[in-house]
């Protein structure tokens, strides 16, 4: 009995899963296929904030790390993106932040995932105009054979 009892609690600690979660080194945000890494401590007055230029559609993956679109590791979905008067977009944003703005600074280009092809608008646009031309074409053979 005892030796039933030692190999489940062997087997049952070697089976058992291991919980793990990916902790991030910088708090960033994706937008337009760019990184920029979060600099909390540099705040920004109101006065140099400009447009809305986006917002936080999409989080990571805890595990994998792996993200697509307009992501952060940090910032809840919708939060907005701003540009900042006197820098480039590409150079720099602010991400609104209780009620200050803080500045976001590029560091480098989003890795490429499948989910940026798919869920791009021209994308589904040209797939759904793909299918309505298969669509008519197969009306189209259709009827010529009924015709003959």
């Amino acid at each position: 009995m005892k030796k039933i009892t030692l190999l489940s609690l062997s087997l049952l600690f070697m089976i058992s899963s291991s919980v793990q979660a990916l902790s991030w080194a910088i708090i960033f945000v994706v937008w337009e296929g760019k990184v920029y890494e979060v600099k909390q401590e540099e705040i920004i007055e109101n006065s140099v904030i400009g447009n809305v230029i986006g917002e936080v559609k999409t989080t990571p993956d805890d595990m994998t790390g792996d993200y697509y679109g307009d992501a952060s590791n940090f910032y809840s979905i919708g939060t907005k993106y701003y540009e900042i008067k006197g820098i480039s977009t590409s150079d720099a944003i602010a991400i609104k932040e209780g009620n200050q703005w803080v500045k976001a600074v590029y560091v480098h280009k989003a890795p490429f995932h499948i989910m940026n092809i798919l869920t791009n608008p021209f994308f589904i646009i040209s797939i759904g105009f793909i299918i309505l031309i298969l669509i008519g074409v197969i009306f189209r053979n259709k009827k010529l054979k009924s015709l003959k």
